[in-house]
C-alpha cells in the first residue's frame, strides 16, 4: 500500500511498511523512511507507484483552471476529492484527486486552507484584490527586466535617474527601481557606480557629492520659507565706543567685534560685542524653527547654505556703518599687568566702525607691526596691538593650564573658485584655487583668544546664577579624550579654561543662539534669571538641541572635508600635477606637504612615521574620491614638526577611505530592511 501525506506544507508519498493506530512508517523513494502522523495522510492507494501518481497529479493540476474551479466549489467547506469529482468527473481518478490538492493548496488567494485536505473558496471581493495584485507583481517584474535591459545599453531610465541616491544610499530594497539596478549591475559586471554614470544617471562628480548631501540633510529643498525678521523691542542704549569686526572677505555673518577704550589711562575697557539676534528672535517663533531645522551654516569652497535667511541674517549682522544690536561684555583689564578684574555684560547698540577682513590685511597687519618692529601704519593699530599683546598673555595662562602649548604644525587652506565670489552655486566645472594660510596669524590670535575668553566667562557667569547652558568639556588631553557637548560647566582641557560655552557665533550656529537667549535673561534679571530664562535645569529640549545639533554639525563638517577634497583632486588635475612630497603617517598614508590631502602611496606601509618622501599620483577617482599613487622616492630629510599621532586629524584620514553604497549585489529584494548608508566622502 502506498500513501500521499502532508509534511509541512510539502506533499509526499511512500510506501506504507507499518501502521499504527495514530502513525504511519513509510519509505520514500530515496529509501529515507519517515513517521507519518494519520492525520497527515490524505490518500491512500494500491497503486500506481507514488512518483508516477505525484507526476501526472503535478501535470493534471496544471489544466485545472481556477476561475472555473472557483464557480464548481460550494460556498461551505469542501475537500478535495469533493472538487476534484465536480470538476472532472463524478468518478475522478487519484491522479484527478491529487491533482486538486496540488492546485487548491497553491492557490490560496482563491481557496482558504481550512484544515487537513479542506478548503473553503475565498469571497468574491478577496479573489478579485489578490488577482489585481498578482497581475501587479507581473507587470512590476517586467518592468524590472525592461529597465536592467535600458541600464544594461547604457540608458538610464527616468524612474531610476530620479532616484538615484535613494536607491544609492537610502534604498528601498523592495523598490522596483533598486531592483533593476541591482539586476543590471549584475548582468553588466560593473560596479553600481561605473553603471550608472556610464548610463547618465550621474551628470558629473560634483554634482553626484553635493546632490548626494542633499538628499540626505536637505530632502525638502535649501530654499526658506517667507520670513520677516523680527524687530528688536528694547530700548537699547548707544555704546560709547568705535568697535571693529575682523573676518574673511566672503564672511555675510559678521557675528562678533572688538573695542578697546581707555588706552594710556592704564585701565582698559575690552569689549566683545556679540551680534544679537536673540533680542528679537523668540523660543519656538517661525525663524527660531527655520534655525533649529538647519542647526548651522553649511560650508564649502565657492558657497554656503546659511541658518538663517540672508535678510533676516542682514538686519542683525554687525556691518560696518551701523550702530547695531549687540550682547556685549566688557572687560576691566589692567593695562600694564594684564590683569582681567571683572566683566560685565550689556545689551546695546554698537557703533560699528570698520568690518575689518583678514585675507585682505594678514600680510599687512604682521605681528612686527603689532609689536612695534615694523611701521603700523592702518586703521586701529593701537587698538589692536593691545588686542595682539592680550591675546598672547591669555593664550600663555591657558597653556600653562593645558600643560603643553598649542602647536599649529600643519597650515590651514582657502579655497577660491572662479564663481563670481561665491555669487552663484557652483556646478564643479570652475577654475579652483588653493592658498596656504598659516594657523596662529596674528589677527587669528586675537579674534581667538577674544573669543575664548568671552565664551568662557559666559559660561561661568551661566553657572553661577544657576542657569543651564550648551557647553563644550574635555575631562584630559590623553589620547582618545573626546570632546562633548553637555549643559553643565565642566572644564575643557584642550582649551585649558575652567568652562567653555558657544555663545559668539548666533547668525551661523544654533547652539549660540539658545546660549544667548540664557545670557540676555542674565543681563535683564541678574539673581532671579532663573525664573525667566526660556530653559530651565534639566530642561528635556536642551538634551533634544544638542544631539541635534551634534549630528548636523558632524555631517556638515563631514561633507565639508569631503568636497574640499573633490576640489584638492580637481585642484591636482587643472594644474597637471603628477608628484607630490608628503609625510608618512601609518598603515601606508601619507598627507601631501603643500596640500590638505590624505591618500594611500603603494610602497609606503613599511616606511617609519613622519618620513618624508614623494610619490606619483598614478589615477584619480573623483566619484570615490581616491587618489591612487606609489612611493617615488624616500627623502632624507625628516619632516618638519613631527606629526603627533594621538592628535592625528582622524576626519582627514577617513576621508581617505572609499565610498560605501547601501547596494547589496546579493540582495535578491526579499522585503530585508536597507541598511543605513555609510560612506566617507
Amino acid at each position: 500500500m502506498f500513501a500521499l501525506f502532508d509534511d509541512a506544507g510539502k506533499f509526499l508519498a511512500g510506501r506504507v511498511m507499518s501502521e499504527a493506530e495514530s502513525s504511519l512508517q513509510i519509505e520514500l523513494e530515496s529509501g529515507k523512511r519517515v513517521k507519518v502522523k494519520a492525520a497527515n495522510v490524505l490518500l491512500k492507494f494500491d497503486k500506481p507507484a507514488p512518483a508516477e501518481l505525484m507526476a501526472e497529479g503535478q501535470r493534471l493540476a496544471q489544466e485545472i483552471d481556477l476561475d472555473l474551479a472557483w464557480e464548481f466549489a460550494p460556498d461551505t467547506e469542501f475537500g478535495f476529492a469533493e472538487l476534484a469529482r465536480d470538476y472532472f468527473d463524478a468518478k475522478a481518478s487519484l491522479a484527478h484527486q491529487a491533482a486538486a490538492l496540488f492546485r487548491l493548496f497553491e492557490a490560496p488567494h482563491y481557496f482558504r486552507r481550512a484544515g487537513k485536505g479542506m478548503f473553503k473558496k475565498a469571497p468574491e471581493e478577496i479573489v478579485k484584490a489578490a488577482l489585481l495584485g498578482i497581475e501587479r507583481k507581473r507587470q512590476q517584474a517586467l518592468q524590472i527586466e525592461a529597465w536592467a535591459e535600458e541600464l544594461v545599453r547604457g540608458e538610464c531610465p527616468a524612474p531610476i535617474k530620479e532616484q538615484i541616491y535613494k536607491i544609492l544610499f537610502k534604498p528601498d530594497k523592495n523598490g522596483p527601481e533598486y531592483k533593476a539596478v541591482v539586476e543590471a549591475t549584475k548582468r553588466a559586471q560593473k560596479a553600481p557606480l561605473e553603471l550608472l554614470q556610464g548610463a547618465g544617471a550621474i551628470g558629473s562628480a560634483y554634482q553626484f557629492h553635493w546632490k548626494r548631501f542633499l538628499f540626505e540633510n536637505f530632502p525638502k529643498g535649501t530654499g526658506f520659507p517667507a520670513l520677516t525678521a523680527p524687530e528688536i523691542k528694547d530700548e537699547l542704549p548707544l555704546a560709547a565706543v568705535s568697535a571693529f569686526s575682523i573676518d574673511d572677505s566672503a564672511t555675510t555673518e559678521i557675528d562678533d567685534a572688538l573695542s578697546v577704550q581707555g588706552l594710556g589711562t592704564g585701565s582698559i575697557s575690552f569689549g566683545v560685542h556679540i551680534a544679537a539676534p536673540g533680542l528679537a528672535i523668540q523660543p519656538d517663533s517661525a525663524v527660531d524653527k527655520v534655525a533649529r531645522d538647519r542647526f548651522s551654516t553649511v560650508y564649502m569652497p565657492g558657497w554656503k547654505l546659511t541658518m538663517l535667511p540672508d535678510d533676516v541674517v542682514q538686519t542683525y549682522t554687525l556691518i560696518e556703518g551701523r550702530d547695531c544690536p549687540a550682547v556685549s561684555i566688557y572687560f576691566s583689564i589692567d593695562e600694564a599687568t594684564l590683569e582681567i578684574r571683572g566683566f560685565e555684560t550689556k545689551l546695546e547698540r554698537v557703533p560699528i566702525t570698520r568690518n575689518l577682513r583678514h585675507d585682505k590685511l594678514d600680510g599687512v597687519i604682521t605681528e612686527a607691526s603689532l609689536t612695534g618692529q615694523a611701521p603700523a601704519d592702518y586703521e586701529f593699530a593701537a587698538e589692536l596691538a593691545f588686542c595682539h599683546r592680550l591675546a598672547r598673555d591669555l593664550k600663555a595662562k591657558r597653556e600653562v593650564v593645558r600643560g603643553k602649548p598649542e602647536t599649529f604644525n600643519r597650515p590651514d587652506y582657502n579655497f577660491r573658485l572662479d564663481n563670481e565670489g561665491g555669487q552663484h552655486e557652483p556646478d564643479g566645472s570652475e577654475q579652483v584655487s588653493i592658498t596656504v594660510r598659516q594657523r596662529g596669524s596674528a589677527l587669528d590670535l586675537i579674534v581667538a583668544e577674544a573669543m575664548i575668553l568671552a565664551n568662557s566667562s559666559w559660561g561661568g557667569w551661566l553657572a553661577q546664577l544657576g542657569l543651564p547652558g550648551i557647553y563644550r568639556s574635555q575631562a584630559s588631553l590623553a589620547p582618545g579624550m573626546k570632546v562633548r557637548m553637555g549643559t553643565k560647566a565642566l572644564p575643557h582641557a584642550g582649551m585649558g579654561v575652567a568652562q567653555y560655552t558657544w555663545a559668539t557665533s548666533p547668525l551661523r550656529r544654533y547652539v549660540d543662539l539658545v546660549n544667548q537667549w540664557q545670557i540676555i535673561a542674565c543681563a535683564r534679571h541678574g539673581k532671579t534669571a532663573a525664573l525667566a530664562a526660556p530653559f530651565k535645569p534639566k530642561d528635556a529640549q536642551l538634551f533634544s538641541i544638542i544631539s541635534g545639533f551634534d549630528a548636523a554639525y558632524t555631517a556638515y563638517n563631514g561633507f565639508q572635508n569631503g568636497i574640499e577634497r573633490f576640489w584638492t583632486l580637481r585642484y591636482l588635475q587643472q594644474q597637471g600635477i603628477s608628484e607630490l612630497d608628503a609625510a608618512v603617517l601609518k598603515d601606508g598614508l601619507v598627507r601631501a606637504d603643500t596640500l590638505p590631502l590624505v591618500f594611500k602611496a603603494l610602497g609606503c606601509e613599511s616606511l617609519p612615521r613622519n618620513s618624508h618622501v614623494r610619490v606619483r599620483i598614478t589615477g584619480i577617482d573623483e566619484m570615490t574620491l581616491d587618489v591612487h599613487a606609489s612611493l617615488l622616492a624616500r627623502l632624507d630629510e625628516p619632516v618638519s614638526g613631527a606629526i603627533d599621532e594621538a592628535a592625528e586629524d582622524e576626519d582627514e584620514v577617513e576621508a581617505a577611505g572609499a565610498l560605501t553604497l547601501a547596494i547589496d549585489l546579493n540582495d535578491a529584494g526579499d522585503g530585508a530592511e536597507a541598511p543605513a548608508a555609510s560612506g566617507a566622502a
